[in-house]
């Protein structure tokens, strides 16, 4: 069950990067995204990969009580 937590948490801070990167127009992939230049998505991006973060580290938290 831990291994799927921060596999998730892990998944979580990739797609917020990308998020981010497509946000602020320097990962412009695909050329016909949506995403891409438009500054909300940064901000769903950094909330993304700022979750992702808090997961694993409650995971690991979890995992040195028990």
């Amino acid at each position: 069950m831990r291994t799927i937590g921060y596999v998730v948490g892990l998944l979580m801070v990739v797609f917020g990067l990308i998020w981010i990167g497509q946000g602020s127009g320097y990962f412009p992939y695909p050329a016909s995204s949506f995403m891409i230049a438009q500054k909300i998505w940064m901000l769903w991006g950094a909330i993304l990969a700022a979750a992702g973060i808090v997961v694993m580290v409650s995971i690991s938290r979890l995992r040195r009580r028990g």
